[in-house]
């Protein structure tokens, strides 16, 4: 089941959230198993499936991140436990910030990683922004795809470093 179609949105890197609440309010209005407790058990199973994916979609494009991630694996581009290369730049550039992590204060090294986020964030916004399923390139997506795998990483960094 593709959730874009599910919600009526088009396929893409980020999604419109003002209508997101309408949209899903309203197939759950329409698809909810509460409303099918009359119907045969084929039916009431159908609606049970029906709403368990539509509270999946609705989680996933809650979240820029997984709606990235969703977009980027019905694309094909991802992969769930994928192998992926970062750049050997971007890994240096990782490796001097585990090595501030030993030596630096965490609201440093936190403030470091935030910083380097919202740089990469920058560099793909007019990509996702301006994403046209007949237009945008295969290249932009590569992109979208490093993005992913290089916010991936840098979460992981964010993590080890706890609140």
């Amino acid at each position: 089941m593709n959730y874009f179609e599910l919600f009526g949105l088009p396929v893409a890197p980020s999604i419109d959230k003002s209508e997101l609440s309408k949209k899903y309010f309203g197939l759950q209005k329409a698809n909810h198993p509460d409303f099918f407790t009359q119907s045969t058990e084929e039916e009431k199973e159908k609606a049970l499936e029906l709403s368990a994916a539509i509270n999946k979609a609705f989680t996933i494009f809650q979240f820029e991140e997984k709606t990235l991630e969703y977009f980027l694996q019905l694309k094909g581009l991802v992969k769930p436990d994928e192998k992926y290369e970062l750049p050997a730049v971007f890994l240096a550039e990782m490796m001097e910030i585990n090595e501030a992590l030993m030596d630096e204060p965490k609201d440093y090294v936190r403030s470091k990683v935030e910083d380097y986020e919202s740089s990469l964030k920058q560099e793909i916004k007019p990509i996702i922004k301006n994403y046209n399923p007949g237009v945008s390139t295969d290249a932009d997506l590569m992109k979208l795809k490093e993005y992913y795998y290089k916010e991936k990483y840098l979460k992981r960094i964010l993590d080890r470093l706890g609140d």
